[in-house]
C-alpha cells in the first residue's frame, strides 16, 4: 500500500545538459492541430535554435497561441510532431518538461493571495530535489529584480495591477531558468516602457544561450528585437525569416487585410511598420 511519503516522493528526472549555441531547443515538424472540428494549425514546420528570439505574428485567429502551446506540449499534435532538446515532447515526463521550458500564458490567474515572492518562488518547483536547488534564493531574487518588482515583494498577488501581475509572471518564468521559454503575449498589459523591458530580457536570454519563442501583435517590436520572424495566415506559416526579409508591405497588407507601409529606421535600420492612413 503506497504512504503518502511514496505519493509525494520526488521522482528520479534525467537533468538537462548543456544546449550548444545555434543547436534546436523545439522544433514541429508538420504539424497540425484540430480545436473541435476547427483545423487551427496546418502542417507547420518551425525550429527554434538556442541563442535566438523568435517572434510569432499575425493577425487574431491565425493559430499564434496554439502555435504556442503545441510548441510546450501543452497541447497535443492532431499529426505531425513537437520536439524538444532532440526528443519527442511526450518523451519526457511532466517534472522533465518542466526542466527543459518554461511557459507564460496569455493570462496569470491565482485563486488565493500568494505574496509576490512566493508566485516568483513557484518557478523553481522543478528544481526541487535537484543539485540545484540551492539557487532557488538567487533565482528568485534575480529574476525580480529583471522585471522590476521586488519593490513589491509581500504584497498579494492579488492586489496588483494588470501590468503588475504580467511581470510578476514573467519573473516566475525567468526564476524557472529553462533553457526555452515560450512567452505568450508577454507585453499586452504593459506601458511603453515595460514593453521594452520585457523584449530586452528576452534578447538577454537568448545571449545566454536560451531559445526564446515570443507571441507579439506589435510588429515593431518584433522586427526590433526577433532575430527571425514567424507570419502566421490562416493556420500555416506564411513567411519565416529575419524582420528586415519578412516584413513588406506587400506581405502584411495581405495577412492583416490592411494596407502598411514598411521602411528602414534611419538609426538601427529595422524595419518599422506604420498602417496607412487616410488622414
Amino acid at each position: 500500500m503506497r504512504t503518502l511519503r511514496d505519493l509525494f516522493a520526488v521522482r528520479p528526472r534525467e537533468l538537462p545538459a548543456p544546449v550548444a549555441p545555434g543547436s534546436p531547443a523545439v522544433a514541429a515538424v508538420g504539424l497540425s492541430v484540430r480545436l473541435g472540428q476547427r483545423l487551427v494549425l496546418d502542417s507547420v514546420d518551425l525550429t527554434a535554435h538556442a541563442g535566438e528570439v523568435v517572434a510569432l505574428v499575425g493577425p487574431n485567429g491565425a493559430g499564434k497561441s496554439t502555435l504556442l502551446a503545441a510548441l510546450a506540449a501543452d497541447l497535443p499534435a492532431g499529426s505531425g510532431e513537437v520536439r524538444i532538446d532532440g526528443r519527442p515532447a511526450g518523451g519526457w515526463s511532466a517534472p522533465e518538461l518542466a526542466l527543459r521550458r518554461s511557459v507564460l500564458p496569455q493570462s496569470a490567474v491565482l485563486s488565493f493571495p500568494f505574496p509576490v515572492e512566493d508566485v516568483v518562488r513557484m518557478g523553481r518547483a522543478p528544481w526541487t530535489g535537484t543539485d540545484r536547488e540551492g539557487e532557488d534564493d538567487a533565482a528568485v531574487a534575480a529574476a525580480m529584480a529583471a522585471t522590476e518588482v521586488t519593490r513589491f515583494a509581500g504584497r498579494p498577488f492579488s492586489a496588483l495591477s494588470g501590468g503588475e501581475k504580467a511581470r510578476v509572471a514573467l519573473a516566475r518564468v525567468l526564476a524557472q531558468r529553462a533553457p526555452l521559454m515560450l512567452l505568450d503575449e508577454p507585453t499586452a498589459a504593459l506601458d511603453l516602457r515595460h514593453q521594452e523591458l520585457v523584449l530586452r530580457i528576452c534578447r538577454d536570454r537568448a545571449a545566454a544561450g536560451d531559445a526564446v519563442v515570443v507571441v507579439l501583435h506589435d510588429l515593431g517590436l518584433a522586427a526590433a528585437y526577433a532575430d527571425r520572424v514567424a507570419v502566421l495566415h490562416k493556420g500555416r506559416i506564411a513567411e519565416l525569416g529575419p524582420p528586415d526579409e519578412v516584413f513588406s508591405g506587400e506581405l502584411l497588407g495581405e495577412v492583416y487585410r490592411q494596407p502598411v507601409e514598411v521602411f528602414p529606421h534611419p538609426r538601427t535600420g529595422r524595419p518599422l511598420i506604420v498602417p496607412v492612413r487616410g488622414v
